[in-house]
């Protein structure tokens, strides 16, 4: 009776443990909705904090929502986060520190967009089409694309870009409605 219970006991733990894992997880994962899809990210609050505490702020708040993406290069990344769309706006949230890492740059990473000085990220990213090393430790990586990396491949590339694309709706998963 006793092994009955304890793998009872073993089983519900189980379950337990999944959906609090999950349950965090939802926390840490970001959804863009773009014209063509959905796109899920993983955020990294153990390489970055303050960026990521930033960018979940102001998504839960709908701040991305109908923002465009102003610079998509062919080949390198589509920027976005800046409500005047022009590339020189932000939130209305003080500028943030830089949180280098070591992590790398690579295709789907998200990095923030920041002015000359390391100290500038404020709300707007990007979105790495293709590796780009020659950025790894001089901006902030704060997360990675997990699925719907062929939905950021279909977004309008320019520079300015002309009738440009926008984020249609960026939630944490955990605050998606």
């Amino acid at each position: 009776m006793f092994r009955s219970f304890a793998a009872a006991l073993a089983i519900v733990g189980g379950v337990l443990f999944s959906f609090s894992a999950q349950a965090q997880d939802a926390d840490n994962t970001l959804y863009i909705d773009l014209k063509d899809g959905r796109v899920e990210i993983e955020l990294l609050p153990d390489v970055a904090p303050k960026h990521v505490e930033r960018i979940k702020t102001l998504a839960n708040q709908g701040f991305y929502d109908g923002i465009v993406f102003h610079r998509v290069i062919d080949g390198f990344m589509a920027q976005t986060g800046d409500p005047t769309g022009t590339g020189r706006g932000g939130s209305d949230l003080p500028d943030l520190p830089a949180e280098f890492s070591k992590v790398p740059f690579e295709r789907g990473t998200l990095g923030m967009a920041r002015s000359a000085s390391p100290d500038s990220a404020n709300s707007q990213f990007f979105i790495m089409f293709d590796n780009g090393s020659f950025l790894n430790g001089k901006y902030t990586v704060f997360g990675q694309v997990t699925s719907g990396m062929e939905f950021v491949d279909k977004i309008k590339r320019g520079e300015p870009v002309r009738n440009p694309d926008k984020i249609i709706k960026m939630r944490v998963a955990s605050h998606d409605d």
